[in-house]
């Protein structure tokens, strides 16, 4: 597969035109926060499945061909990117097959299953070759890949316009980086609409391939580490996704595990609100205060967090 590029702008322009009746607005929220200027939270936890994953579904549906969906649509996901497109393929009455890493929470993958959607559960190693393989055997449908598809970046892209829309002098933007789907598709649009606009990626410390690429020059297998931020993380950055994420983005802020765990602490305190592992992770990099100084909006990819698991997490 070749190395995908930015996403150009029309693109995403026309993705927030194909989303409009299935993805919110999320709104921007000021949380007060100690030794930042501003801090400002993109909440994508608002969406109505919890997840910014239901623009990037959304738009790869509406833009497949309707010959491609004759078999219905399929995803690898760890949860979210499941249920957004279980979520589309139940409105589309579209069946819907989704491949799933060993260990994935169930506060996550409970859901995708009351959708209707066919689960399989595969050993994390063979879940990953899935997404470098872009399909599986067990697999049937349209294969829409939950992070190197052109129309889920774009999707995705939407949620920069909508920043720069609501706050034009923004400085800097923190997004989790998972695959790169997201914060690359962010900053496409933020690049060419706000180019001086720094866009970090936010990665915790058990697993953080973007910042072993960067230090390297190139993907490195790293030791991937399982724990209650499931959302982001992984073995290697994807060799398709490697350029363009070193292209587009300003850096990785990686942070621990305790720093998530305080700044979802913080979310649900100051903010009152529910944030995944995920999108703590970004609030805990602008907190660090090494994303810089301005107006910083992070990005709070989602909300399905297991309830024991934060019942843990504020005591």
């Amino acid at each position: 597969m070749a190395a995908m590029g930015r996403v150009p702008l029309d693109e995403i322009r026309a993705a927030a035109l194909r989303i409009a009746d299935s993805a919110i607005r999320s709104p921007l929220l000021r949380l007060p926060a100690d030794g930042i200027d501003e801090l400002w939270l993109k909440l994508e936890n608002l969406q109505p499945i919890g997840s910014f994953k239901i623009r990037g579904a959304g738009n790869a549906l509406a833009a497949a061909p309707l010959e491609a969906l004759r078999h219905g649509v399929s995803t690898a996901s760890a949860g979210n990117m499941a249920r957004a497109v279980a979520w589309h393929a139940r409105r589309r009455g579209l069946p819907c097959s989704v491949l799933v890493p060993e260990g994935a929470p169930a506060a996550k993958l409970d859901p995708v299953a009351d959708l209707g959607a066919r689960i399989i559960r595969v050993p994390f190693d063979e879940w990953w070759r899935a997404l470098e393989e872009r399909g599986h055997a067990q697999l049937t449908g349209h294969f829409v890949h939950p992070v190197a598809d052109v129309a889920v970046m774009a999707g995705n892209g939407t949620i920069g316009l909508e920043i720069v829309d609501e706050l034009a002098d923004v400085d800097v933007v923190v997004v989790p980086f998972g695959g790169g789907g997201l914060s690359c598709g962010i900053a496409s649009a933020l690049k060419a609409l706000r180019p001086q606009v720094r866009v970090f990626a936010a990665e915790v410390a058990t697993a953080a391939p973007l910042s072993a690429a960067l230090a390297a020059g190139r993907p490195m297998r790293i030791e991937y580490e399982r724990s209650w931020v499931d959302g982001i993380g992984g073995g290697s950055v994807l060799d398709e996704m490697w350029p363009v994420a070193r292209d587009l983005l300003d850096g990785s802020i990686v942070v621990s595990l305790d720093e998530t765990a305080a700044a979802l602490r913080t979310l649900v305190q100051r903010g009152r609100v529910v944030a995944e592992g995920a999108g703590a992770a970004a609030v805990a990099a602008a907190l660090s205060g090494r994303a810089g100084a301005g107006r910083v909006v992070a990005v709070v990819s989602g909300g399905l967090i297991e309830p024991s698991v934060l019942s843990r997490l504020m005591r």
